[in-house]
């Protein structure tokens, strides 16, 4: 078995098997959740088609099991999948035993403005750099509708996500060379801002933003009209 499969199934298997867990009955929500996840998948793995071609990264054929779609490996795939799911069930997981903690409006607007003036200039700066302007510009869109059309899931999402750094830090700084001797994931350094939090670009940590708040957004509108 594959070092990048056994990452995705340990990521996944822990929060599914909590999914049923009868106080919070996260598995409940497993229609919206997964259409949600699903829907997120498809973008992002287009994408990651793309830039895959057109060597933005590449991954390495040591730690995958060799089995290809598209010119992405089967792992790469599962990871769409498993990552999402078991970070947005740290989300909801939070929300259900700390409902009162939450940030205020004004907060949530403080923390986008503050956001918005580091991304927009550095989108405007590095607009050669495909990983680095393509990504927060997506940040830019995403986070923009969420705090105009939906802010209450970034009330909480805000807190939540420092908490998924944490399981997120040690997946993808795994794939991304620590710990072993080469990376999972190869990056072209020519296209992103060449910072890196110990081996993790720090523009994978939009991304995974980016990512997770696209498939909140999706489960929020997919349960609101179901209801």
């Amino acid at each position: 078995m594959s070092l990048y499969l056994i990452l995705n199934i340990t990521s996944f298997l822990i929060p599914f098997l909590y999914s049923f867990e009868s106080r919070m009955k996260y598995i409940k929500r497993w229609k919206s959740v997964f259409s949600a996840i699903l829907i997120t998948a498809i973008f992002f793995i287009v994408w990651d088609i793309i830039f895959t071609n057109i060597g933005v990264w590449s991954f390495n054929p040591r730690y995958h099991s060799g089995l290809e779609f598209f010119g992405l490996p089967i792992e790469e795939w599962l990871f769409f999948i498993c990552i999402p799911y078991a970070s947005i069930f740290i989300h909801f997981a939070f929300h259900y035993f700390y409902p009162k903690v939450s940030l205020s409006d004004k907060t949530v607007r403080i923390i986008y403005g503050i956001l918005i003036l580091i991304l927009i200039p550095t989108i405007i700066i590095h607009y050669n750099k495909l990983y680095t302007s393509i990504n927060y510009i997506l940040l830019v869109l995403v986070l923009t509708y969420a705090v105009f059309r939906v802010p209450e899931i970034l009330k909480t999402f805000f807190i939540t996500f420092l908490i998924i750094l944490i399981p997120f830090g040690i997946v993808n700084g795994i794939l991304t060379g620590s710990f072993i001797e080469e990376p999972v994931v190869l990056y072209n350094n020519f296209e992103n801002l060449g910072i890196r939090l110990g081996t993790i670009p720090i523009e994978d940590i939009g991304y995974a933003f980016t990512m997770l708040l696209m498939s909140l957004v999706l489960i929020n509108k997919i349960e609101k009209k179901t209801k």
